[in-house]
């Protein structure tokens, strides 16, 4: 499937998603929202990918919004030279539905960011697993400086990331920060010389690909962001239930238990296109209690 803006290449079941605009700093388009929602959703029904390292090509890992529209760039009513919309009835922000695609996603998504992340270019980073970070990247939740505010739902994420304090002093400032300020900020895990950051992240990627069964990372990745909302740990306790029902009946629990008493590498079979237990996705019920 050819794309414009990314691209897509699977090795040793990673998915390596690369933002490929380097003469633009990779910066963001809405042909790159739609690509990276169509190739989040591919991984999503690819067996062979079992996890995903999103990077940028060239000097930036996302610049952010490609701002060739000018001064106009924001304004989607005079972009699309139609009369002024009810606040209603916005059209839906392409970075929110990027998040939102990563959000889902039944694969544990790495992020290597490798320059600059401003922008869209480091709230898209937010629903991802893992961030790390080259020492030569640059991050900024310049918003504020634009005369707009954080998108891709960044202010349901950035909080449960890095703590409310710290999200709110980025996005007040608005200014541009180094690695290691993000690192001390808890942004990133860890911080890599440039040489070494795909390395870390593609062992990372492997470690996982490799060890761990595909529904459970699926599962075990759903339960853990849905359940930052949930309003007791009754809640926790309920799901943790009929998941670990649900799995304990499956092969891979039988191979799991198995490959650990016979001192051998575990060979999952369970398949994330076919092998979801009945109950997912539980927040789609009607009374998901």
């Amino acid at each position: 499937m050819p794309y414009r803006t990314i691209d897509y290449r699977v090795e040793d079941h990673v998915l390596t998603l690369l933002l490929n605009r380097p003469d633009r700093m990779n910066a963001f388009t809405t042909t790159m929202a739609e690509e990276l929602i169509s190739a989040l959703q591919r991984a999503d029904e690819d067996d062979d990918v079992r996890a995903i390292v999103v990077t940028g090509a060239g000097r930036a890992f996302c610049a952010g919004a490609d701002l060739g529209a000018g001064e106009d760039t924001f304004d989607y009513d005079e972009l699309e030279e139609q009369q002024p919309r009810d606040p209603a009835d916005a059209p839906r922000d392409t970075g929110g539905l990027v998040s939102l695609q990563i959000f889902n996603s039944k694969k544990t998504v790495i992020a290597a960011i490798n320059g600059a992340a401003v922008g869209v270019g480091v709230t898209m980073t937010l629903p991802m697993d893992i961030r790390l970070a080259s020492e030569r990247a640059r991050f900024g939740f310049v918003f504020a400086r634009r005369g707009i505010v954080p998108e891709a739902a960044s202010s349901w994420f950035l909080p449960r990331v890095v703590g409310i304090s710290q999200a709110v002093e980025w996005c007040t400032r608005g200014h541009v920060f180094d690695a290691q300020e993000a690192l001390a900020g808890g942004l990133v895990k860890a911080v890599y010389p440039e040489d070494q950051l795909l390395p870390a992240a593609y062992a990372l990627a492997r470690e996982i690909a490799d060890n761990c069964a595909p529904v459970s990372v699926a599962l075990s990745r759903q339960m853990l962001w849905r359940m930052l909302s949930a309003d007791h740990p009754m809640d926790a306790h309920k799901l943790d239930s009929r998941a670990v029902y649900a799995r304990g009946k499956q092969a891979d629990a039988r191979e799991g238990v198995l490959s650990f008493l016979e001192k051998r590498p575990a060979r999952f079979t369970d398949r994330v296109s076919a092998d979801m237990p009945d109950f997912y996705p539980w927040w789609e019920e009607p009374d998901c209690s």
